[in-house]
Parts: structure tokens; sequence; C-alpha cells
């Protein structure tokens, strides 16, 4: 279960998101880490760690 204090971190009166957020599907959708890569479970777009 998803738990928004992983995900966003308050500093002052902004907003900072921890992760990595997918290109395609905007805001709001996470990528998950993975270890050579991250992806999302949404639409498959993959990003590759060197």
């Amino acid at each position: 279960m998803m738990q928004p204090k992983n995900y966003y971190k308050i500093e002052g009166d902004t907003l900072k998101r921890l992760k990595v957020t997918c290109a395609k599907c905007g805001e709001g959708v996470f990528l998950a880490e993975h270890e050579d890569r991250r992806s999302c479970g949404r639409c498959g777009y993959t990003e590759y760690k060197k």
C-alpha cells in the first residue's frame, strides 16, 4: 500500500517529490525502483540506470 510519507517531503512551504515521475503518464505516477532500471507499472515506460 502506498504511503505518502515515502513519496513526498515538506520543506518549509514547498512540497518535494522523493521518487521519479513517469515521463509519459505525467505528475502523480511514480516509477518503480529496480536494481538496473526504473519502470512504470501503468504504461510500461522504462529508464535504464547506468
